[in-house]
C-alpha cells in the first residue's frame, strides 16, 4: 500500500517510551526512499504521456501519486526530526559521553550530529560565566538543598570537592556532597541519591 512503510517508521517511534531511542531503522527508511523513487518515476512517465498524447485521464493518478510522495516525505522528516530531538535530550540527560547501548542504536550521521551538538553546547557554556564558563546542564531542576547524601555504586577513586578536599568514592560508601558536583556522576550511574 501507499505510504505504509513511512507510517510504520512513525508508529515505531510513537511506540518507544519517551526518553528512549529505538534502533535506527535503516532498512525501513531505504524502503520508503525506494517507494518514493518509484512513485516519482511513474509520475514522470505519466506526465510526459499526458503532455504528448493529451491524456487528461492520467491527471488524478498523477495527483494521487504526488500526494503519496508528499506524505512519505513528511513521515520521513518527522521520523528523523523526532530522533534528533531524542538524541538532543540524551545529551542533557547523560552528558557528553553516551552509554554504548545508546550509541549502538544511532546511525553514523546521528553520531556526527550528536558530536556537533555537543561541541556547540560546550562552546556556548565556555562563553558564559567568566573564565571557567558555566555548566548549564547542571541543576536542570531547582535544588531543594545544596548538599545531598549519595551512595557510591561502583569504585570511582578520588573526587575533589570545591574547597579542595578529596573524597574517596568506593563502592557502597555514603557521602554528603554538594549537589552540583554530584549530578553528573549520578547520571553516569556512579552515585545514587539516597532519599531519607
Amino acid at each position: 500500500m501507499f505510504c505504509e512503510k513511512a507510517m510504520e517508521l512513525v508508529r515505531e517511534l510513537h511506540r518507544a517510551p519517551e526518553g528512549q531511542l529505538p534502533a535506527f531503522n535503516e532498512d525501513g527508511l531505504r524502503q520508503v526512499l525506494e517507494e518514493m523513487k518509484a512513485l516519482y518515476e511513474q509520475n514522470q512517465s505519466d506526465v510526459n504521456e499526458a503532455k504528448s498524447a493529451g491524456r487528461g485521464d492520467l491527471i488524478p493518478t498523477i495527483k494521487f501519486r504526488h500526494c503519496s510522495l508528499l506524505r512519505n516525505r513528511r513521515c520521513t522528516i518527522a521520523y528523523l526530526y523526532d530522533r534528533l530531538l531524542r538524541i538532543r535530550a540524551l545529551r542533557w540527560e547523560y552528558g557528553s559521553v553516551l552509554p554504548n547501548a545508546l550509541r549502538f542504536h544511532m546511525s553514523a550521521e546521528e553520531m556526527e550530529w550528536f558530536n556537533h551538538y555537543k561541541k556547540s553546547l560546550a562552546t556556548y557554556m565556555r562563553s558564559l560565566g567568566g573564565e571557567e564558563g558555566l555548566d548549564i546542564t547542571q541543576d536542570v531542576k531547582p535544588p531543594k538543598s545544596l548538599y545531598i547524601e549519595v551512595r557510591c555504586l561502583k569504585d570511582y577513586g578520588e573526587f575533589e570537592v570545591d574547597d579542595g578536599t578529596s573524597v574517596l568514592l568506593k563502592k557502597n560508601s555514603q557521602h554528603f556532597l554538594p549537589r552540583w558536583k554530584c549530578e553528573q556522576l549520578i547520571r553516569q550511574g556512579v552515585l545514587e541519591h539516597v532519599l531519607s
